[in-house]
């Protein structure tokens, strides 16, 4: 047992001074010890001390702060660039952008706003990126909902204007049919007890003796379909409206009659507004399908026997009627490239006057057409080669003049340079000897060979999607053929092409390059199936992203 002197020292007071100070010395331990050992007092070892760790060396320590900070930084960067990182990486991020601000429009109850910030147009924009977002169609319905639910309290406020844009949000929205009669009829029973209907009655009545038929809303027929939407039954103002359409269906009779198309279709149009049901309207109608077929025909005549001014005229006419006629759009086309053509033709003859009037003729009807552009082109080149002839050639000269354009032609379809640079292409090169000797045979083989070559690399250039070189080698082709219908269904396979890349660019929300496509594709052939189409989806995300 050991004891320290301190604590016996307090326990037992009449210790010495010595036997305190022996008490403090160090103690030993007596260990059991074999042979000659044995009984010896052995010092116990002090503990052994554990040695200094040594501090890395300075080098290390300034990357591991060089290490630090730059994890710092790129912590920074992440939490300041998270959004556009995200969009770079998940494109369906901004169409859930879109939804969620949607969601918020809606709780809000902004359900439609001509600025697009309402939830109806960012849910449609949301869809225009993602086509297959149900959670989009589903918040859709919703705003139908709530504009059902908009209607009939502004109804209960007797705000009548309001309550008719809700319901017909609700039906452009495809509310249940059932609900929207229901809150329908009961606007209109609300508005029936405050609208005064006698007098309106008399004021339709009034305006139809005076003959003030249509043209503003205190004329006969907007009256009489003011007091039949508040009274559907009212048999005085249904007479009133039979009468005052039959009187207008006369004078679209007559108009028609004097060969004035665009005057009998407003006014057939209009009686067909007030009432598609009318007795007289069949007839009407059938006249002026008639009539509109036959100069229909006439103008398609004109175009086929080279009768450019009477076609553009007649298939203006046919616009005039309506200006969704997708065949009278088309006529107008093929005017303008018919025009571009004729320019051609003058142009290779070196006759510019005659080219250049043509082609003013195809700007007015389609300046951004594709023939016309390649017209443009064409005269441009004649002009640089009249200018590299020399204008004194003699007839001895002028087949050494033609071999040796005619191989200046194929070194440069050698090198593959079919259009370009102007007047050191193949085409240029051809087009010169042509114009000096346009019935030698050698001509017509170096042409019929350039044209095989261009039709080749179109095909190469589209199976590979290369589509700005597919659209070169296109050019180079539209200038040396004939066969308008291969040219034009060229056009529609590159501009389907074109499409086809934009669809994927607006889904990856890259509309700057969806935008490009677009543009392409309208430039080719602007009845592309499809184009109308994405050119709606593109405008719905374009506002949007305003």
């Amino acid at each position: 047992m050991r004891f320290y002197a301190g604590a016996v020292m307090r326990k037992d007071p009449t210790w010495t001074a010595d036997q305190a100070l022996e008490a403090s010395r160090p103690q030993v331990r007596r260990e059991p010890t074999l042979g000659s050992l044995e009984g010896i007092d052995t010092p116990t070892p002090a503990p052994r001390r554990r040695p200094w760790r040594r501090s890395p060396p300075a080098s290390i320590r300034r990357w591991a702060w060089r290490a630090a900070a730059v994890v710092g930084v790129l912590l920074l960067a992440v939490l300041v660039f998270r959004q556009p990182i995200a969009d770079w990486i998940w494109p369906e991020t901004r169409a859930q952008a879109l939804q969620s601000a949607a969601a918020r429009a809606l709780a809000s109850n902004r359900l439609t706003a001509a600025d697009g910030s309402g939830a109806r147009e960012l849910y449609e924009a949301a869809l225009a990126i993602d086509p297959d977002r149900g959670e989009a169609l589903t918040g859709l319905a919703n705003v139908a909902s709530a504009a059902l639910v908009a209607s009939v309290a502004a109804l209960r406020r007797n705000d009548f204007e309001t309550a008719h844009g809700h319901l017909r949000l609700a039906r452009e929205l495809s509310v249940p049919a059932a609900h929207a009669d229901a809150v329908a009829d009961a606007l209109r029973r609300r508005e029936a007890a405050h609208a005064g209907i006698d007098q309106l009655m008399a004021r339709a009545e009034a305006a139809h003796l005076a003959g003030r038929l249509d043209g503003d809303p205190q004329a006969a027929l907007p009256l009489y379909r003011r007091v039949l939407e508040l009274q559907p039954e009212r048999a005085d103002a249904l007479r009133g409206r039979e009468d005052a359409l039959t009187e207008l269906l006369d004078s679209a009779r007559a108009a028609l009659r004097e060969g004035d198309l665009d005057v009998a279709a407003r006014r057939i149009a209009l009686a067909r507004k007030y009432d598609p049901g009318h007795v007289d309207l069949p007839d009407s109608q059938a006249r002026l399908t008639e009539e509109t077929e036959a100069l229909r025909r006439r103008a398609d005549r004109d175009l086929k026997w080279g009768r450019l001014p009477e076609a553009t005229r007649a298939y203006r006419s046919l616009l005039a009627l309506s200006a969704t006629d997708e065949a009278a759009v088309r006529g107008l086309l093929a005017v303008a490239g018919a025009h571009a053509a004729r320019a051609q033709r003058f142009a290779a003859d070196f006759r510019f006057g005659e080219a250049q009037a043509e082609l003013e003729a195809a700007r007015a009807l389609a300046p951004d057409a594709a023939e016309v552009r390649d017209a443009t082109r064409r005269l441009a080149r004649a002009r640089q080669s009249s200018a590299r002839l020399s204008p004194g050639v003699s007839s001895r000269d002028r087949d050494q003049r033609v071999r040796s354009l005619l191989a200046d032609a194929a070194a440069a379809e050698a090198r593959g340079d079919l259009l370009a640079p102007p007047g050191e292409s193949a085409f240029d090169k051809v087009r010169a000897a042509r114009a000096l000797a346009p019935d030698s045979r050698a001509v017509r083989e170096a042409a019929a060979r350039l044209l095989g070559a261009a039709n080749a690399c179109f095909e190469r250039e589209l199976r590979g999607n290369s589509l700005g070189r597919a659209r070169a080698c296109l050019d180079a082709r539209s200038a040396l053929s004939d066969d308008d219908a291969g040219i034009a269904a060229a056009r529609r396979r590159l501009a389907e092409r074109w499409l086809a890349v934009g669809n994927e660019r607006l889904g990856a929300d890259e509309l700057q390059a969806a935008a490009a496509a677009l543009a392409q594709a309208r430039a080719l052939d602007r009845s592309t199936p499809g184009l109308a189409e994405f050119d709606q989806r593109m405008r719905a995300a374009t506002a949007s992203n305003d």
